[in-house]
């Protein structure tokens, strides 16, 4: 899913009209994903490896039968060499197996603990926090409105100033709404809510006091 020109636009009104009460300044950015999360498809594989060689501890009898079947009929049961090439053949078939049905995006993240998506969702953030806002303004007001389209998770990161003086639970009404949009699939409009409800926090911890100077981007960025 991409954002239009439409939705840039309606974002970037948002942003420039909240911070018209406040001294702080918002930045928005909206990412595809956070993570590959080729990690977690090697992790499913292997464990499709492991399952499989249990299978055939609890079940032997399952190797013999492949045995029989595509080598020697007449044999009773399989000799302990060919046992141990058939456990072989069988836990490579599963982790190339599990490899090509996660080469998928969207099966990987499906298949993601949510805990490790909020961890990875979280860590990007952080890193573009860092690299584009934090203490980017004179009174280190910046505050990063982060969303990922591909986990449904969003971050609100503030620069030390604003987290000095506003409990993270404040922030629950603009998470709120930028989630509600990304589940009703109108995440610019879900942002546009998120940004007036954190300018209106802004508003009134840090209320504009003198001629507006912008000193971060407006725009809405994409990734």
């Amino acid at each position: 899913m991409r954002l239009s020109e439409t939705d840039h636009d309606r974002v970037t009104a948002a942003v420039t009209q909240a911070e018209t009460a406040t001294t702080g300044e918002i930045v928005t950015i909206v990412a595809r994903q956070s993570d590959s999360y080729h990690d977690v498809s090697m992790h499913w594989a292997v464990l499709g490896m492991l399952l499989t060689l249990a299978l055939l501890a609890f079940r032997p009898i399952v190797a013999d039968h492949i045995y029989v079947r595509l080598v020697d009929p007449w044999a009773q049961s399989a000799p302990q060499g060919a046992l141990y090439a058939i456990a072989l053949v069988l836990v490579t078939l599963v982790f190339l197996g599990v490899r090509l049905v996660l080469a998928a995006t969207s099966v990987r993240v499906a298949l993601t603990p949510g805990a490790t998506k909020a961890r990875r969702v979280r860590r990007r953030a952080l890193l573009l926090f860092r690299a584009g806002a934090e203490k980017r303004t004179k009174g280190a007001t910046g505050v990063l409105l982060y969303l990922s389209l591909a986990e449904h998770r969003a971050e609100i990161i503030a620069d030390d100033a604003i987290h000095s003086r506003v409990p993270n639970e404040t922030w629950g009404a603009a998470m709120a709404a930028v989630l509600a949009g990304v589940r009703d699939d109108r995440p610019a409009d879900g942002m546009a809510d998120a940004v007036a409800q954190i300018g209106r926090v802004l508003a009134e911890h840090f209320p504009r006091t003198g001629a507006p100077v912008n000193e971060l981007p407006d725009r809405l960025i994409e990734l």
